[in-house]
């Protein structure tokens, strides 16, 4: 339950800080609607943040193609809305914890794993917003290189005992996935990591 109320603390902060920046950002007075649902404007292109940070690792090929197909603001306001009502584990509840989860995890990984990029853009805050925390870490920073293995006991899709080793060959906490495996053998998309 603390742990809960902590989280919820958590998102509520970085929805604030969000949006303080955007319109400090913007010089407005007023929310917009896409900007209270925490969507924001990049670089003139609406709802482009949302799609390259917020869901890009849990958004499916099709999702992606189907919010680029959107005209209006309504129709991405709806999708999104959607978005999360699809992964929404208690549909009946105004509360997603999914959605609240995922925002949790990307905040983790930006504020853990940031190094010359944010933390959601490195191997480990992928892994991280797409799996979660690993079950156990075993760190080793002073050798040459670092490296970071994390242990999973079960990823679904994946398989039981995902074992993934992350290196940090600049030494300069840029750790990359260096080697994965599991009792079902590395998958295939990992490949382009590992490369």
């Amino acid at each position: 339950m603390r742990a809960s109320v902590h989280n919820r603390s958590l998102l509520v902060l970085l929805s604030l800080s969000l949006s303080i920046s955007l319109l400090s950002a913007r010089g407005q007075d007023q929310h917009s609607a896409a900007e209270h649902k925490g969507i924001a404007q990049v670089d003139g292109k609406l709802y482009q943040k949302w799609l390259d940070e917020d869901a890009l690792y849990i958004i499916t090929d099709q999702e992606r193609a189907d919010f680029k197909k959107l005209t209006t603001d309504k129709q991405r306001d709806d999708f999104v809305e959607a978005f999360w009502d699809r992964r929404n584990p208690t549909p009946q509840s105004s509360e997603n914890p999914y959605k609240e989860e995922h925002y949790r995890r990307i905040a983790y990984t930006n504020t853990h794993f940031a190094a010359s990029v944010p933390g959601y853009r490195t191997d480990r805050g992928r892994f991280y917003i797409m799996y979660g925390p690993p079950d156990s870490v075993d760190s080793k920073p002073g050798f040459a290189p670092p490296t970071e293995t994390w242990h999973y006991l079960f990823v679904e899709g994946i398989g039981r005992n995902v074992v993934l080793t992350f290196t940090d060959k600049c030494a300069c906490g840029k750790y990359q996935l260096s080697g994965m495996d599991s009792d079902s053998g590395a998958p295939k998309i990992f490949d382009p990591l590992l490369q």
